[in-house]
Protein backbone atom coordinates (compact mmCIF):
# COMPACT_ATOMS: atom_id res chain seq x y z
CA UNK A 1 0.00 0.00 0.00
CA UNK A 2 1.13 3.93 -0.20
CA UNK A 3 2.33 5.88 1.97
CA UNK A 4 0.72 9.05 3.31
CA UNK A 5 2.85 12.46 3.81
CA UNK A 6 0.83 15.39 5.54
CA UNK A 7 2.37 18.16 4.34
CA UNK A 8 3.55 21.47 6.39
CA UNK A 9 3.35 24.61 4.55
CA UNK A 10 1.46 27.95 4.93
CA UNK A 11 -0.91 28.01 1.85
CA UNK A 12 1.93 29.58 0.18
CA UNK A 13 4.89 27.28 0.20
CA UNK A 14 6.04 24.13 0.99
CA UNK A 15 8.18 23.84 4.17
CA UNK A 16 11.82 22.40 4.35
CA UNK A 17 10.65 19.50 6.62
CA UNK A 18 8.24 18.39 4.28
CA UNK A 19 10.88 17.30 1.88
CA UNK A 20 12.85 15.78 4.88
CA UNK A 21 9.58 13.94 5.53
CA UNK A 22 8.81 12.31 1.81
CA UNK A 23 12.68 11.16 1.63
CA UNK A 24 12.14 9.08 4.83
CA UNK A 25 8.66 8.12 3.36
CA UNK A 26 10.35 7.25 -0.02
CA UNK A 27 12.25 4.21 2.50
CA UNK A 28 9.31 2.99 3.54
CA UNK A 29 8.35 1.26 0.06
CA UNK A 30 5.13 1.55 -2.12
CA UNK A 31 4.12 5.02 -3.23
CA UNK A 32 4.26 8.65 -1.95
CA UNK A 33 1.12 10.54 -2.12
CA UNK A 34 1.34 14.11 0.20
CA UNK A 35 -1.78 15.36 1.61
CA UNK A 36 -1.99 19.31 0.95
CA UNK A 37 -4.90 20.95 3.38
CA UNK A 38 -5.48 24.50 3.32
CA UNK A 39 -7.42 27.83 2.18
CA UNK A 40 -6.09 28.85 -1.28
CA UNK A 41 -3.41 26.19 -1.37
CA UNK A 42 -3.09 24.98 -4.57
CA UNK A 43 0.17 26.41 -5.50
CA UNK A 44 1.15 24.68 -2.68
CA UNK A 45 0.21 21.35 -4.15
CA UNK A 46 1.54 22.20 -7.25
CA UNK A 47 5.09 22.69 -5.73
CA UNK A 48 4.48 18.82 -4.05
CA UNK A 49 3.62 17.45 -7.54
CA UNK A 50 7.68 18.35 -9.03
CA UNK A 51 9.22 17.19 -5.24
CA UNK A 52 11.06 14.07 -6.50
CA UNK A 53 9.52 10.74 -5.44
CA UNK A 54 5.83 12.32 -4.95
CA UNK A 55 3.65 10.00 -7.03
CA UNK A 56 0.15 12.04 -6.19
CA UNK A 57 -0.71 15.06 -4.01
CA UNK A 58 -4.23 14.81 -2.77
CA UNK A 59 -5.16 18.91 -2.47
CA UNK A 60 -8.39 19.83 -0.51
CA UNK A 61 -8.68 23.89 -0.77
CA UNK A 62 -11.55 24.78 1.91
CA UNK A 63 -12.03 27.39 5.01
CA UNK A 64 -12.05 24.24 7.77
CA UNK A 65 -8.39 23.85 6.89
CA UNK A 66 -7.19 27.83 6.54
CA UNK A 67 -5.38 27.66 9.60
CA UNK A 68 -4.87 23.99 9.85
CA UNK A 69 -6.68 23.50 13.01
CA UNK A 70 -5.99 19.83 14.47
CA UNK A 71 -9.16 18.81 15.42
CA UNK A 72 -10.27 19.19 11.58
CA UNK A 73 -6.91 17.97 9.75
CA UNK A 74 -7.28 14.86 12.01
CA UNK A 75 -10.98 13.99 10.45
CA UNK A 76 -9.41 14.50 6.83
CA UNK A 77 -6.54 11.91 7.45
CA UNK A 78 -8.89 9.65 9.29
CA UNK A 79 -11.16 9.65 6.13
CA UNK A 80 -8.42 9.04 4.00
CA UNK A 81 -6.86 6.40 6.61
CA UNK A 82 -7.87 3.01 4.65
CA UNK A 83 -5.68 3.84 1.75
CA UNK A 84 -2.93 3.59 3.09
CA UNK A 85 -0.41 1.63 5.12
CA UNK A 86 2.24 4.05 6.87
CA UNK A 87 0.73 7.89 7.65
CA UNK A 88 3.89 10.19 8.79
CA UNK A 89 4.38 14.19 9.09
CA UNK A 90 7.08 16.06 10.56
CA UNK A 91 8.06 16.34 13.67
CA UNK A 92 6.96 20.47 14.21
CA UNK A 93 4.40 21.87 16.14
CA UNK A 94 1.63 21.46 13.44
CA UNK A 95 2.82 17.61 12.96
CA UNK A 96 3.09 17.13 16.39
CA UNK A 97 -0.78 18.45 17.13
CA UNK A 98 -2.59 16.63 14.36
CA UNK A 99 -0.87 13.00 14.21
CA UNK A 100 -1.79 12.02 18.26
CA UNK A 101 -5.20 12.63 17.71
CA UNK A 102 -4.98 10.75 13.98
CA UNK A 103 -3.80 7.58 15.77
CA UNK A 104 -6.84 8.00 18.90
CA UNK A 105 -9.31 7.95 15.98
CA UNK A 106 -8.00 5.14 14.47
CA UNK A 107 -7.03 3.31 17.41
CA UNK A 108 -3.35 2.53 16.48
CA UNK A 109 -0.19 3.37 18.72
CA UNK A 110 2.26 6.29 16.88
CA UNK A 111 6.07 6.84 16.59
CA UNK A 112 7.47 9.95 17.19
CA UNK A 113 10.48 11.95 16.04
CA UNK A 114 11.92 9.31 14.01
CA UNK A 115 15.69 9.78 12.52
CA UNK A 116 16.04 6.32 10.92
CA UNK A 117 13.81 4.15 8.79
CA UNK A 118 15.13 0.32 8.77
CA UNK A 119 12.48 -0.95 7.18
CA UNK A 120 8.72 -0.16 7.21
CA UNK A 121 7.55 -1.40 10.64
CA UNK A 122 11.36 -0.60 12.56
CA UNK A 123 12.35 2.81 13.42
CA UNK A 124 15.23 4.35 15.57
CA UNK A 125 14.24 7.83 17.49
CA UNK A 126 16.25 9.24 20.04
CA UNK A 127 15.34 9.19 23.66
CA UNK A 128 17.42 10.64 26.90
CA UNK A 129 17.86 14.11 25.24
CA UNK A 130 19.70 12.40 22.47
CA UNK A 131 22.07 10.57 24.23
CA UNK A 132 20.98 7.31 23.55
CA UNK A 133 19.21 6.25 20.28
CA UNK A 134 16.28 3.42 20.57
CA UNK A 135 15.20 0.88 17.67
CA UNK A 136 11.16 0.73 17.95
CA UNK A 137 9.25 -2.16 16.12
CA UNK A 138 5.49 -1.87 15.50
CA UNK A 139 3.04 -4.71 14.86
CA UNK A 140 0.39 -2.38 13.84
CA UNK A 141 -1.20 -2.94 10.43
CA UNK A 142 -1.48 0.64 9.84
CA UNK A 143 1.91 3.28 11.26
CA UNK A 144 1.84 6.43 12.43
CA UNK A 145 5.12 8.63 12.29
CA UNK A 146 6.80 11.54 12.83
CA UNK A 147 10.19 12.44 11.29
CA UNK A 148 12.32 14.77 12.63
CA UNK A 149 13.40 16.66 9.77
CA UNK A 150 17.16 17.16 10.44
CA UNK A 151 17.46 13.34 10.54
CA UNK A 152 16.62 12.91 6.60
CA UNK A 153 18.19 14.87 3.60
CA UNK A 154 15.31 17.01 1.84
CA UNK A 155 14.00 15.23 -1.28
CA UNK A 156 14.71 17.78 -4.37
CA UNK A 157 12.18 20.14 -4.73
CA UNK A 158 12.32 20.53 -8.44
CA UNK A 159 12.17 16.99 -11.12
CA UNK A 160 8.91 14.86 -10.31
CA UNK A 161 6.17 14.28 -11.88
CA UNK A 162 3.40 13.83 -10.11
CA UNK A 163 -0.29 13.99 -10.19
CA UNK A 164 -2.34 16.09 -8.63
CA UNK A 165 -5.79 14.93 -7.29
CA UNK A 166 -8.61 17.42 -5.60
CA UNK A 167 -10.74 16.55 -2.61
CA UNK A 168 -13.96 18.35 -1.20
CA UNK A 169 -13.42 16.92 2.09
CA UNK A 170 -15.12 19.15 4.67
CA UNK A 171 -14.58 17.99 8.25
CA UNK A 172 -15.16 20.72 10.43
CA UNK A 173 -15.24 19.04 14.35
CA UNK A 174 -16.95 22.47 15.50
CA UNK A 175 -14.02 22.00 18.88
CA UNK A 176 -12.00 25.55 17.82
CA UNK A 177 -11.76 28.38 15.64
CA UNK A 178 -8.73 30.50 15.00
CA UNK A 179 -9.07 33.83 16.57
CA UNK A 180 -5.53 35.26 16.07
CA UNK A 181 -1.47 34.97 15.81
CA UNK A 182 1.72 36.91 15.82
CA UNK A 183 4.70 36.27 13.81
CA UNK A 184 8.16 37.12 14.57
CA UNK A 185 9.38 39.05 11.24
CA UNK A 186 12.93 39.35 9.93
CA UNK A 187 15.05 39.35 7.61
CA UNK A 188 17.64 36.79 8.08
CA UNK A 189 16.70 33.20 6.89
CA UNK A 190 14.51 31.13 9.76
CA UNK A 191 15.91 29.62 11.93
CA UNK A 192 14.95 25.69 11.31
CA UNK A 193 15.85 26.01 7.67
CA UNK A 194 18.94 28.24 7.52
CA UNK A 195 22.13 27.03 6.28
CA UNK A 196 23.89 28.85 8.78
CA UNK A 197 23.39 29.74 12.37
CA UNK A 198 25.13 31.74 14.91
CA UNK A 199 23.76 31.23 19.09
CA UNK A 200 24.44 32.84 21.62
CA UNK A 201 24.59 31.87 25.30
CA UNK A 202 24.62 32.83 29.05
CA UNK A 203 27.96 34.56 28.65
CA UNK A 204 26.85 37.40 26.36
CA UNK A 205 25.61 38.98 29.89
CA UNK A 206 22.82 40.99 28.06
CA UNK A 207 20.42 41.37 25.32
CA UNK A 208 22.65 44.48 23.85
CA UNK A 209 25.65 42.16 23.54
CA UNK A 210 24.06 39.89 21.23
CA UNK A 211 23.05 43.17 19.08
CA UNK A 212 26.73 44.14 19.28
CA UNK A 213 28.91 41.04 18.59
CA UNK A 214 26.22 38.38 17.62
CA UNK A 215 24.34 40.02 15.10
CA UNK A 216 27.10 41.40 13.09
CA UNK A 217 29.19 38.47 13.01
CA UNK A 218 25.10 36.93 11.37
CA UNK A 219 24.79 39.72 9.03
CA UNK A 220 27.95 39.05 7.52
CA UNK A 221 27.07 35.37 7.14
CA UNK A 222 23.85 35.62 6.31
CA UNK A 223 22.96 33.52 9.17
CA UNK A 224 20.12 32.89 11.59
CA UNK A 225 20.42 33.77 15.09
CA UNK A 226 20.12 31.73 17.82
CA UNK A 227 20.62 31.13 21.57
CA UNK A 228 20.82 28.58 24.24
CA UNK A 229 17.88 28.27 27.35
CA UNK A 230 19.94 30.22 29.62
CA UNK A 231 20.36 33.00 27.69
CA UNK A 232 16.19 33.25 26.96
CA UNK A 233 15.49 32.43 30.65
CA UNK A 234 17.45 35.18 31.37
CA UNK A 235 15.64 37.86 29.03
CA UNK A 236 18.42 38.46 26.34
CA UNK A 237 16.61 37.17 23.64
CA UNK A 238 12.75 36.06 22.63
CA UNK A 239 12.00 32.07 23.19
CA UNK A 240 11.47 31.53 19.73
CA UNK A 241 15.07 31.71 19.05
CA UNK A 242 16.01 29.31 21.90
CA UNK A 243 18.04 26.52 20.16
CA UNK A 244 17.74 22.72 22.29
CA UNK A 245 15.27 19.88 23.37
CA UNK A 246 12.48 22.61 24.57
CA UNK A 247 13.01 24.74 21.69
CA UNK A 248 14.11 24.08 17.89
CA UNK A 249 15.76 21.52 16.22
CA UNK A 250 18.42 22.90 13.75
CA UNK A 251 20.67 20.80 11.60
CA UNK A 252 22.73 23.78 9.47
CA UNK A 253 25.95 23.36 7.71
CA UNK A 254 27.11 25.28 10.18
CA UNK A 255 26.56 26.33 13.69
CA UNK A 256 28.43 28.58 15.69
CA UNK A 257 28.55 28.67 19.32
CA UNK A 258 29.70 31.32 21.68
CA UNK A 259 29.70 31.38 24.84
CA UNK A 260 27.71 28.12 25.21
CA UNK A 261 28.75 25.32 27.56
CA UNK A 262 26.97 22.90 25.93
CA UNK A 263 24.05 21.28 28.56
CA UNK A 264 22.67 18.15 27.08
CA UNK A 265 19.40 20.31 26.38
CA UNK A 266 20.99 22.84 23.88
CA UNK A 267 23.10 19.03 22.33
CA UNK A 268 20.05 17.77 21.99
CA UNK A 269 18.99 20.68 19.38
CA UNK A 270 22.12 21.36 17.49
CA UNK A 271 24.37 18.01 17.63
CA UNK A 272 23.55 17.14 14.05
CA UNK A 273 25.04 19.93 12.52
CA UNK A 274 27.70 19.32 9.55
CA UNK A 275 30.11 21.47 11.37
CA UNK A 276 30.23 22.83 14.75
CA UNK A 277 32.44 25.58 15.53
CA UNK A 278 32.62 26.73 19.39
CA UNK A 279 33.89 29.92 21.09
CA UNK A 280 34.82 29.48 24.72
CA UNK A 281 37.01 30.49 27.54
CA UNK A 282 36.37 27.18 28.83
CA UNK A 283 38.23 24.21 27.24
CA UNK A 284 36.67 21.63 29.25
CA UNK A 285 33.17 22.99 28.14
CA UNK A 286 30.76 19.90 27.28
CA UNK A 287 30.39 21.37 23.79
CA UNK A 288 33.94 20.65 23.00
CA UNK A 289 33.14 17.64 22.57
CA UNK A 290 30.75 17.59 19.79
CA UNK A 291 32.68 20.79 17.70
CA UNK A 292 34.49 20.41 15.19
CA UNK A 293 36.83 23.38 15.91
CA UNK A 294 37.26 24.61 18.87
CA UNK A 295 38.31 28.31 19.75
CA UNK A 296 39.43 28.92 23.42
CA UNK A 297 38.90 32.90 23.93
CA UNK A 298 37.23 35.56 25.23
CA UNK A 299 33.94 35.94 22.80
CA UNK A 300 33.90 39.53 23.30
CA UNK A 301 37.58 39.54 21.41
CA UNK A 302 37.47 36.75 19.07
CA UNK A 303 33.39 37.20 17.07
CA UNK A 304 34.76 41.38 16.44
CA UNK A 305 37.73 39.58 15.02
CA UNK A 306 36.19 37.45 13.47
CA UNK A 307 33.55 39.55 11.81
CA UNK A 308 36.29 42.14 10.84
CA UNK A 309 38.31 39.61 8.74
CA UNK A 310 34.55 37.89 6.85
Amino acid sequence: MAVLVYAEHDNAELKKATLSTITAASQLGGEVHVLVAGTGCEPVAQQATKVVGVSKVICVDNAAYGHQLAENVALLINDLAGNYSHIIAPSTSNGKNVMPRVAALLDVSMISDIIKVIDSNTFERTIYAGNAIATVKTSEEKVLLTVRATGFDAAAAEGGSATMEKLDDVQDAGKSTFVSEELATSDRPELTSAEIVVSGGRALANGENFTKYIEPLADKLGAAIGASRAAVDAGYVPNDMQVGQTGKIVAPTLYIAAGISGAIQHLAGMKDSKVIVAINSDPEAPIANVADYFLEGDLFTVLPELTSKL
